[in-house]
């Protein structure tokens, strides 16, 4: 692999647990341990895990086109655990130092967020760009990234919890979501890397409401 001057997303400390989404799914904790955000949709078929949705919607969240100019993505409008999760993963594995501070960034995330506060996990999603100091030498180094979200599955753990107590989905409507892609880093005079990438989200996705970031969820079976 090529090496770079900064690594972002990578060698920073481990994501927390959410603590009260613990609280709230103690039925899938039971089944899966460390898998603290395994929940669904009470819509979905009771014994198994729905098949995500195609649609994918191109607007902000106050319905409007993304202008393209936001220095990050806004998140989009769209009920589809899987596809929320692969578009939020993109969105924390791209990023600009060229033209974002890292106060812009991360108020780019916030927008992301679920905005039922005893559910969102902040710290564990603002852990995954660098503090200012190192995201000012990054800058130095012109540094900007760009990523593609390949796949995305519930994982293992989260399909049997699932299917083992269906009633628990209706608690927080919390998915876990895995999602793999890659990540192509570029930085002055020509630098450029480029790696796989795989993490677990947990989004929320409540009937007739469009999905938000919950958390980085802990390490789960794929």
């Amino acid at each position: 692999m090529l090496k770079r001057p900064f690594e972002y997303g990578l060698g920073w400390s481990p994501n927390r647990r959410i603590t009260v989404i613990a609280i709230a799914l103690a039925c899938l904790l039971a089944l899966a341990a460390a898998s603290a955000f395994f929940t669904g949709r009470s819509d979905r078929p009771r014994a198994a895990v729905p098949a995500p949705s195609p649609t994918h919607s191109a607007l902000s969240e106050t319905g409007e086109p993304f202008s393209g100019t936001d220095p990050v993505p806004r998140p989009p409008r769209i009920s589809d655990p899987v596809e929320f999760a692969k578009a939020a993963a993109k969105m924390l594995w791209s990023y600009d130092t060229r033209t974002t501070s890292q106060a812009q960034q991360l108020a780019g995330m916030k927008a992301w967020m679920t905005k039922e506060s005893e559910y969102g996990d902040w710290a564990s999603v603002s852990a995954q760009i660098p503090d200012p100091v190192l995201w000012s030498r990054m800058a130095d180094q012109k540094q900007h990234a760009d990523a593609i979200a390949t796949e995305g599955h519930y994982p293992a753990a989260f399909k049997q919890a699932l299917a083992e107590d269906p009633s628990a989905i209706t608690k927080a409507y919390i998915y876990a979501v895995t999602v793999t892609g890659k990540q192509t880093i570029t930085w002055a005079k020509g630098g450029e890397g480029a790696e796989d990438r795989s993490i677990t989200l947990a989004v929320q996705c409540r009937p007739s409401a469009d999905c938000s970031l919950v958390a980085i969820a802990p390490n789960v079976a794929p």
